[in-house]
This record gives structure tokens, C-alpha cells and sequence, in this order.
């Protein structure tokens, strides 16, 4: 029997290794730089790279007063059936980061259930990385589904689309939807949902039990338009007649109400299930650009639950 060779350890090898000794070994960085034989300098950097290319997950089991109290604001505000509010990153740093391993531990709640549930899923960077931060499960009594089309305009797989990701991460049956996110015309989109297969996936994801959703902001930043499913034009139309928000490609006005805009029925979703006690729509977002959109989803009640962070949270409350 060989044992394993010398080779040189990658540079992410040292950081996983850095990140072990610093989380799970508590040793400090001085002592890590003894332990690996490099400098201080560079332990401080392979675990900060460990970090941010998801090499570990870090979660916060301490729940701050600060962030309780806004939790607690929010859902005395808006009758928020799940609330989590997870401690700011700082101006500079990407909101994202800071809510991915709430959402995960949220998701993962859900998927713990031993009845078989329904989970509708949207798209979008915050719920890629609420999957990319969930621990590998068996939860095969459930079922996935997706709430919106999988088909980028150029005929390419979406790039932030997530049932994929969290099927193979939690072994669950999962439907996604086979059909563009925005279509060229009305009648190419009915064409579409007039299939078999559609209506199927359809009918399961109005059945949902439990949805997770993005928000998407419909200013000139608005994921819908630097995505490219929608143009500058679109994105011009849509905003002249009131739209702040969307919700799985949904689009909604300052007061959470869907707006009846052609782009509408061009779109290969359909709208998150109607919120509720025993039905909770759960919105992953956070970051300045988003706190009018956020505010007006739970204004409207089309989401029902939040993850987010002390300053969205901060903004959305003082509208």
C-alpha cells in the first residue's frame, strides 16, 4: 500500500486547510502560520480566500439585540411569518454574502420536514447563494419547482437558475421550468405554456407549500435589464407606468401591486404563489438598490417572509 505523495498543495488546498485550523481548530493566525510554515501575512489571506470562494460556510449562531429588535419591527409591520435579519458587512461589501447562510438555514428548515412539501423556488444571485451555503441533505419527500423560465434569450440555461443546484445538493424530485424567462411575443409564450409538460409544472408550482423568491429592483440596474431579458427601452416603459419591483420576473408597483404591462405576457413565469399563514412566500434580498422594491413586496403581501440585512432592513422600515 503507497501512502500519498508529497505533491505541492494548490492554493486552495492551504486555504481550506487555514480556514480548518482557524474555525474548527481555533487557533489563531499566528499559529496557523506555524503550523503551515508561511507568514502571518499570508495565513490572514488563505483564510479570507477560504471564505470567499465558499472553500467554508461560516453561520452566525448568535442572534444580536439589534438585529431581534428589527426582526421584530418587521413583522409587527408587515405580519411577516418568518423574519431573519443578519448583521451588515459594511458599505463596500456585497449585502449577498451576509444573508446567504440565514436563507440556507432557512431553506434547510424547510426541507428537515418529514411531510412531503412543494417548494417553489425563483431565481436570481441571492437564492444561487443561499444553495451554494445549504449542507448536503436526503430530503426525498419533496418536491422542487421552479417559478420561472430556465431559458436564457440566447437559448443558453440561465445562469443564476437554482433547482438544478438544489436538487443535486438535497436529492429531491424537482421540475423546472422548460421554457424561455421572456419570450419575443405574446403568442410564442402562450404557445409555450399550452404544452403538456408546462401545464404540469405549472399547476405544481401554483400547489406550493412553501416559496423562496428573489426581489428584484426595476431601476436602471434592474436584473431584468444588466440580465438581458429586458431593454433599456422595456425597462424605460415599465418604469413610467409605476414599476418598482419584480418578484419572479413578476412586476409590481410602489403599493405591491402587479401592474397589467405587456411585457407581462411575454414572461415564461407566473406570479408566487398568494401568500399566507400556512403558505409562506420568503423573499432572500438585500442592498440599498433594493430597499423600495423589498418594501413594496411586503406592503402588497406578495411576500410574507424576509431575509435580509440590518441596513435593508433599517431602509425598508423607515419608508
Amino acid at each position: 500500500m503507497s501512502l500519498p505523495s508529497d505533491a505541492e498543495p494548490s492554493t486552495d488546498d492551504q486555504a481550506a486547510r487555514a480556514a480548518w485550523l482557524y474555525y474548527v481548530g481555533g487557533l489563531t493566525q499566528d499559529q496557523i502560520a506555524g503550523e503551515m510554515g508561511v507568514s502571518r501575512q499570508r495565513a490572514q489571506r488563505l483564510v479570507s480566500r477560504a471564505v470567499a470562494a465558499g472553500l467554508i460556510h461560516v453561520r452566525l449562531n448568535h442572534h444580536l439585540a439589534s438585529c431581534h429588535e428589527l426582526e421584530a419591527a418587521l413583522r409587527d409591520r408587515f405580519r411577516l411569518v418568518r423574519c431573519r435579519v443578519m448583521p451588515g458587512l459594511g458599505a463596500d461589501r456585497d449585502p449577498v454574502r451576509a444573508i446567504a447562510p440565514a436563507a440556507a438555514t432557512e431553506m434547510e428548515r424547510v426541507l428537515r420536514e418529514p411531510r412531503s412539501l412543494v417548494i417553489a423556488l425563483g431565481t436570481g444571485r441571492a437564492l444561487r447563494a443561499m444553495v451554494e451555503a445549504l449542507s448536503p441533505m436526503e430530503a426525498p419527500q419533496h418536491r422542487l419547482v421552479s417559478l420561472i423560465g430556465n431559458i436564457a434569450p440566447d437559448g443558453s440555461a440561465s445562469y443564476f437558475e437554482v433547482i438544478m443546484r438544489l436538487a443535486e445538493k438535497v436529492r429531491a424530485a424537482h421540475y423546472p421550468m422548460p421554457v424561455p424567462v421572456v419570450c419575443e411575443t405574446a403568442e410564442e409564450n402562450a404557445t409555450f405554456h399550452s404544452l403538456g409538460p408546462v401545464r404540469k409544472v405549472r399547476e405544481l408550482a401554483r400547489a406550493a407549500d412553501v416559496s423562496f423568491v428573489g426581489v428584484g429592483q426595476m431601476s436602471d440596474d434592474a436584473p431584468l435589464l444588466t440580465d438581458g431579458f429586458l431593454r433599456p427601452a422595456e425597462l424605460h416603459e415599465v418604469q413610467e407606468a409605476g414599476a418598482v419591483g419584480e418578484v419572479a420576473g413578476r412586476i409590481f408597483d410602489a403599493n405591491g401591486r402587479y401592474l397589467d404591462l405587456a411585457i407581462n405576457h411575454r414572461l415564461g413565469g407566473l406570479h408566487a404563489p398568494s401568500a399566507g399563514p400556512k403558505r409562506p412566500v420568503i423573499g432572500i434580498a438585500a442592498g440599498p438598490s433594493k430597499v423600495v422594491a423589498i418594501a413594496a413586496a411586503l406592503r402588497g403581501g406578495i411576500i410574507n417572509g424576509l431575509v435580509t440585512d440590518e441596513p435593508t432592513a433599517r431602509g425598508v422600515l423607515g419608508l
